[in-house]
């Protein structure tokens, strides 16, 4: 009699500690198929979402690096499971036809929190009282910006592929601007470098950019640069009915107030493939609570630029937020685990 009670006494004890690690690890067993978009900056908040899913038991794959057409294809036909990098409603244009069928966007990573615009040197802003785009007409500006002399002010914009390229050739051409400004379509991370370059030498520099990034840590508005004017807001057809989220009163560096930034402020969001979401309420729970503060992100992106971007501190980048955010992590693997019960 005693021999059996030890038995299942010994029985009962393994289920239990089974059912635990069971509720601990609801990924236990199933691997994720992720991608992250091609702009390293936003590659801090994918490690932080592939560590929170690791400990909930997944087995996440190394992420594929998708530009935005190919990740939003992608997630539509299951051949990845999620993208941490969707900027509404700067991406809308990606989720035609049945996309909707097939994936969705979930939580927020930061809400309104993506801003897009035009900056200029603060110091050739105020002495030839640049405030606009508009002002890229006048032949004295043109020739300040003019680093190739073709007759044509330089603006440092986005590779080609990337949404925000698209933008800026919409934006040229509605205001009647390409006989006047000339964007470069260089690697975004290179052009910067070399605008940065510019200012600390003392030259003019035009360039556009988003939040996020480590480009407004480094020239800052108000101080370095100023964000200027689009001539007059003209929606894209992601746009309509945002025009007044696209003038932005009091922002800091701003040529003017309000300031037309000609870009609806975008709600960066994790999209995910909707069978894989379903399947997995502890995946699809973390998506829907993970969030991050504006000037973390910017923070850790000032330090990609002083050169710590290899993926092994971006890593430790991301161990070292957990550390100092423990007991909100903790809170947010508790709901995703709650979410699987």
């Amino acid at each position: 009699m005693l021999r059996r009670l030890i038995i299942c006494l010994s029985i009962c004890l393994l289920s239990t500690t089974a059912a635990l690690a069971s509720a601990d690890l609801p990924g236990k067993g199933i691997t994720i198929t992720p991608a992250r978009a091609t702009w390293n900056t936003s590659f801090f908040h994918a490690e932080l979402l592939k560590r929170g899913l690791e400990a909930l038991g997944y087995t996440v794959k190394k992420p594929k690096d998708l530009p935005n057409a190919l990740a939003y294809k992608s997630l539509a036909m299951g051949d990845i499971d999620y993208w941490p990098s969707g900027w509404f409603p700067n991406h809308n244009s990606y989720m035609g036809g049945d996309f909707f069928d097939h994936a969705k966007p979930y939580g927020f990573v930061v809400q309104a929190g993506g801003l897009q615009g035009y900056l200029v040197s603060k110091k050739e802003a105020d002495k030839l009282n640049i405030t606009s785009l508009d002002d890229f007409k006048r032949p004295e500006v043109i020739e300040l910006f003019d680093k190739n002399n073709d007759g044509k002010a330089d603006l440092t914009a986005c590779p080609p592929g990337w949404s925000c390229e698209r933008d800026i050739d919409r934006h040229l051409k509605v205001y009647d601007l390409k006989k006047y400004i000339k964007p470069s379509k260089a690697a975004y991370e290179a052009g910067m470098a070399s605008v940065l370059g510019s200012y600390q030498a003392g030259e003019p520099v035009f360039f556009y950019t988003w939040t996020p990034n480590w480009t407004v840590f480094k020239l800052k508005p108000g101080k370095d640069v100023v964000w200027i004017n689009v001539p007059k807001i003209i929606p894209s057809k992601d746009e309509k009915g945002l025009e007044e989220t696209m003038v932005i009163p009091y922002l800091q560096g701003a040529a003017t107030n309000p300031l037309k930034m000609g870009f609806a402020p975008s709600d960066i969001r994790i999209v995910a493939n909707i069978k894989f979401a379903e399947a997995n309420p502890a995946a699809k729970r973390f998506f829907e609570i993970f969030s991050l503060p504006l000037e973390d992100i910017n923070a850790q992106n000032n330090l990609l630029y002083q050169g710590e971007k290899t993926d092994k501190d971006i890593q430790r980048h991301a161990e070292e937020w957990i550390k100092t955010n423990q007991e909100t992590w903790n809170k947010w693997l508790s709901e995703a685990r709650k979410a699987a019960q």
